[in-house]
């Protein structure tokens, strides 16, 4: 569905948002020329025109522009810069930025109002250019921030809903697999007891492949695995792969020994070494090597996957080769709230990273 004009971003924000911001500015400082107009008419009835553009500007225009122009920078640090941080951390920074805010604003103002001759307080009086900008400070981001924790919250149900209906869908999933899985198991069975006594190498592939469907299977009723048995899934998909590529086939696999009791979710690497082989060395008739590198730091937990293969130029059309990819991409940003980064490799190929 193709978004409506307010929906679209202009560097990052909503058009509809840019004119909510712009229209809030516009309000208050009419608002405000309005009360001093008002206050003019008592005793002037000449002259004490409403609509007058300088006026205007010498009232409130010039001192709500300049505000404005101070508060995109502080707006941009909080909620972009610092979005991450916690409301505890952000009300603690506002107690530094509202002073330098009214500073800034009582400096600029005065500079300004000087050089286009427009009224400003001197002496005692210039208290109230300290108490209404802070304020003013005070309610514009007492909005701001319940209006982002409005849209966050509004993101979070709509989240937790497709969460719900995914797991939904996975659950409906588990059962269609469990109806048949003896069989399945059975069929493998009764090919490898078919196989001749000389032909161990084809038992244990077929061994091999019935560990994989029975891995997937238990994976589907499993919403985190432990990292090592997700590795050994892994690896034994590699070792049939190899047995197809042979030497064409190269495999690294770097995993700190203290990440193997980790918890993740099931199913997570083998699309995208799938498609480091399927994409990235499959058409090379030299072949290539597949890297997969795991390690902690600080808290999260880091996942490289490589290869050395044709790479893809356009990196967002690595998503458009198949669903397993597509479906790895969705799971990180609904369930870690981050996704898969695309990279060249050195000295050629594709690199996936991402960190839960």
């Amino acid at each position: 569905m193709e978004k409506s004009f307010l929906q679209k971003k202009f560097l990052g924000v909503r058009i509809g948002e840019l004119m909510a911001f712009i229209g809030f500015y516009c309000f208050f400082a009419s608002a405000y020329h309005i009360a001093l107009w008002m206050n003019r008419g008592r005793f002037d009835n000449e002259g004490n025109v409403l609509f007058d553009p300088i006026i205007f500007m010498d009232d409130s225009g010039l001192g709500y522009l300049l505000k404005l122009i101070i508060t995109i920078p502080i707006w941009w640090l909080l909620f972009r810069e610092l979005k991450a941080w916690s409301m505890k951390k952000k009300l603690l920074l506002h107690v530094l930025l509202l002073p330098f805010f009214v500073l800034v604003w009582q400096q600029l103002y005065s500079i300004f109002s000087g050089l286009f001759g427009f009224f400003y307080l001197t002496g005692p009086a210039k208290i109230w250019d300290i108490y209404l900008p802070a304020l003013f400070y005070i309610l514009q981001f007492g909005i701001f921030h319940s209006y982002q924790y409005h849209v966050d919250n509004k993101n979070k149900i709509k989240l937790e809903a497709e969460l719900r209906a995914s797991a939904l869908k996975s659950e409906l999933a588990a059962l269609k697999a469990q109806l048949n899985p003896h069989f399945l198991y059975n069929v493998f069975n009764t090919i490898s007891a078919s196989v001749p006594p000389g032909n161990e190498k084809t038992r244990h592939l077929i061994a091999e492949l019935s560990d994989l469907f029975r891995y997937q299977l238990q994976a589907s009723q499993s919403e985190r695995v432990p990292l090592q048995d997700e590795l050994d899934f892994v690896k034994k998909y590699l070792a049939l792969e190899k047995e197809r590529f042979e030497e064409r086939l190269q495999i690294e696999i770097d995993v700190a020994k203290n990440v193997m009791d980790e918890m993740i979710p099931p199913m997570l690497l083998q699309p995208l070494v799938e498609n480091s082989v399927k994409h990235g060395l499959a058409p090379l008739i030299e072949g290539g090597t597949v890297s997969v590198k795991i390690f902690r730091k600080e808290e999260k937990l880091y996942f490289e996957i490589s290869d050395t293969g044709v790479g893809i130029k356009d990196k967002e059309k690595v998503f458009d080769k198949g669903i397993g990819l597509t479906n790895t991409k969705m799971r990180l940003e609904k369930i870690y709230n981050t996704t898969l980064h695309i990279s060249e490799n050195e000295p050629k190929g594709l690199k996936i990273n991402f960190a839960i």
